[in-house]
């Protein structure tokens, strides 16, 4: 488990662990297996997948409490990257997802990070931006 917290008008000073998360994204599908990834999940937050299941059987699963986004990052990553890192694929799912950051502002970021990988990596956010599917809470 890891944690982010963004804001974009005042400084971040807690370091402490999220409980009430507004949004969870799960890089790894197995996840889904072993634990209860909407723990503490905010009525109407927003959970953001990495899975090859369609957006209608995981709706069936976690209902309607939660904005519901689905993407398969990791036959993403596999095309365009050669490799099942889903990090920056899942950008693109988590920018469709919600309005944090433009894909335009995302990319000079993947450039200056990533260097002569970068094409792939902007690339693979794209795709996943494209193909994410979304179904609104409730």
């Amino acid at each position: 488990m890891s944690f982010d917290r963004i804001s974009s008008d005042r400084p971040i000073r807690v370091r402490a662990g999220i409980e009430k998360p507004d949004i969870v994204v799960v890089l790894d599908p197995s996840l889904l297996r072993i634990g209860n990834v909407t723990s503490g999940l905010k009525e109407g937050g927003t959970l953001i997948i990495n899975s090859a299941r369609p957006l209608d059987k995981l709706a069936a699963e976690y209902g309607e409490r939660w904005k519901l986004a689905v993407v398969d990052a990791g036959e993403i990553a596999r095309d365009l990257l050669g490799v099942p890192i889903v990090n920056t694929t899942m950008i693109g799912a988590l920018l469709k997802t919600t309005s944090l950051v433009k894909l335009e502002s995302m990319i000079q970021p993947l450039k200056d990070r990533f260097g002569r990988l970068a094409e792939r990596n902007v690339n693979a956010m794209k795709k996943a931006y494209e193909e994410t599917q979304i179904r609104e809470a409730g």
